[in-house]
């Protein structure tokens, strides 16, 4: 295929070069981001898109999304698909998934799981929303740079079920490094406490994949002084968006708020900003009960 791919840092530059990699004709373009390998550098954004069968987006938000597809949609052909892996606000995705089809063209949500070494590696996973046909002609683009691309219904439905994930995601991992700064001041081996909670009802990725204990478990950042495999402010990022999803939807999310207010505390006030969201375990051992 004929790709264009806009926006080439640490997520949307390895992707590129694995399609390049894989015999695709990549056009990048990043206002300050190297080509990676075998891309070929477009002067402009509608310079990147022209003449594509599928476009590809990697922004760091709604709003950024918002002004590059005012640039691009009017330069793609008629019937390319604009298929954008940011995480974004829902209402940003159905907007420009509506002003793509308005202009004759195709659009997918596309937002993924897997980080930095995911999109190294091709092993990332897609949420997708979309039609049908949009994610038929992405698909095979999806084989290539990830593991697994689930359709998850029509536009919006992609950044819908990231947000929600990574709410999940948040409040697990709050829950888990409370749970081990307790056991901690109840004089329990943080050993027993992994071998009991991994194997009971107490089960969670954050505790079994990722356990913010250094030293337990499978590696994870907290063996790397909380190096970010994950960092907090983009988990403050997703949960944000969660809470504004859910103001938008008028959904009751009472720990998802609470979520975001101690991540803002932990990165905006703290010491969290560039550690790992794991990092949340040293922050609640250093404190007493309020």
């Amino acid at each position: 295929m004929q790709i264009g791919f806009i926006g080439l840092g640490n997520m949307g530059g390895p992707m590129a070069a694995n399609l390049a990699r894989a015999g695709h004709s990549v056009a990048g373009f990043d206002l300050t981001a190297p080509m990676p390998e075998g891309v070929t550098r477009a002067a402009t954004a509608a310079e990147a898109v022209a003449g594509a069968d599928v476009v590809l987006t990697m922004l760091p938000n709604g709003a950024i999304l918002r002004s590059v597809a005012a640039e691009v949609i009017p330069a793609m052909q008629t019937g390319a698909v604009l298929c954008d892996c940011s995480t974004v606000d829902v209402d940003s995705a159905r907007a420009v998934a509506d002003q793509a089809q308005a202009a004759g063209l195709n659009a997918l949500d596309a937002p993924v799981s897997g980080g930095i070494g995911g999109a190294s590696a091709g092993t990332l996973t897609f949420m997708v929303g979309g039609t049908d046909a949009a994610f038929a002609t992405v698909a095979p683009l999806f084989e290539i740079m990830g593991q697994k691309a689930v359709h998850c219904g029509a536009a919006g439905a992609g950044q819908a079920a990231k947000i929600c994930n990574n709410m999940i995601l948040g409040v697990t991992m709050i829950a888990t490094c409370e749970a081990f700064a307790l056991a901690d001041k109840l004089g329990l081996d943080r050993q027993k406490m992994f071998d009991v909670v991994s194997t009971s009802s107490g089960y969670s990725w954050t505790m079994n994949a990722y356990c913010p204990a250094p030293g337990v478990g499978p590696a994870s950042p907290a063996d790397n002084g909380y190096k970010p495999g994950f960092a907090s402010e983009l988990m403050l990022k997703d949960l944000n968006l969660s809470q504004q999803a859910a103001a938008s939807a008028d959904a009751d999310t009472p720990m998802g708020q609470l979520a975001a207010e101690l991540y803002r505390r932990f990165v905006e006030d703290e010491d969290g900003r560039g550690m790992d969201f794991s990092a949340m375990l040293p922050r609640f051992s250093a404190r007493n009960r309020a």
